[in-house]
């Protein structure tokens, strides 16, 4: 059993304004705590952490609530390794077409944003599998925890036509429903890739473990290289399975389901 993580220090969450008296709550995920109306996370690299929370400070998409990003006192965006930003009111619900048009309008709005300087440098296993899906390096990947079906997919890889921009890229999970509220978006991944493969993680992600019906596939088939960018979708997150320390054979079972909608479009 894993250790419960380390709330953050007295003197973390003072400068980021959160009361005394507050005790820090542990969210669902284990990695963020909220001390009233701050929630406080880990930044394990500073630059992507100041980079995400300025930006998030400038964008204003259309019909979108944000965790607006917290200054401390003295005006940082990152103190002794910790990050905040302010609580948005909701819970991750199944409304898998709204977290795909959130997404949209998200990456409407982010079409400006330069590509920061760090993105070709992160070495973490989702940006080697971003790579991968993209043909851009090569890994060997475990066969029994996604590498096979990998191989095979692969092949079905062509060139596509899209213009590149900065997307989040993990938005399953982190989108935020209050009722007739627009929708709330937590954190920023960001990634160098087109607002359509943004998109279509967000359905590959609710075909393998959301529940979300195969008609969503059809649904949004209107978005430019849509087979593509599906395809490059599940290449994806089936090298972070097959890359990632806590998968499973068994998990790997949602990925397999969602082959089944994306090979029927290929």
């Amino acid at each position: 059993m894993s250790a419960t993580p380390e709330p953050p220090p007295t003197h973390v969450r003072a400068a980021f304004g959160a009361r005394g008296e507050e005790e820090p709550e542990l969210l669902e995920g284990g990695i963020a705590w909220r001390c009233g109306e701050v929630v406080l996370r880990p930044a394990s690299h500073t630059a992507e952490a100041a980079w995400v929370a300025q930006t998030l400070d400038l964008l204003e998409p259309e019909d979108v609530r944000l965790a607006r990003p917290l200054r401390s006192t003295d005006g940082r965006w990152v103190v002794s390794g910790w990050s905040a930003n302010r609580n948005i009111d909701g819970k991750p619900e199944p409304r898998h077409d709204e977290v795909v048009a959130a997404s949209l309008r998200l990456h409407a709005a982010s079409s400006f944003l330069a590509k920061p300087r760090f993105l070709d440098s992160r070495q973490d296993l989702y940006s080697l599998a971003d790579r991968m899906a993209w043909g851009e390096q090569e890994h060997p990947l475990v066969p029994e925890k996604g590498g096979r079906l990998y191989d095979v997919l692969e092949g079905s890889r062509r060139k596509v036509q899209l213009r590149q921009q900065v997307v989040h890229g993990d938005l399953f999970g982190n989108v935020l429903f209050a009722g007739n509220a627009p929708p709330g978006i937590l954190e920023f991944a960001p990634y160098w890739r087109p607002a359509e493969w943004a998109a279509a993680v967000a359905v590959i992600d609710s075909l393998a473990w959301g529940g979300a019906d195969p008609a969503i596939v059809e649904r949004w088939s209107h978005l430019a290289e849509w087979p593509q960018s599906l395809l490059r979708a599940l290449l994806f997150r089936l090298a972070v399975h097959a890359l990632h320390p806590a998968s499973t054979t068994q998990s790997l079972g949602g990925l397999e389901y969602a082959s089944q909608m994306v090979l029927e479009v290929l």
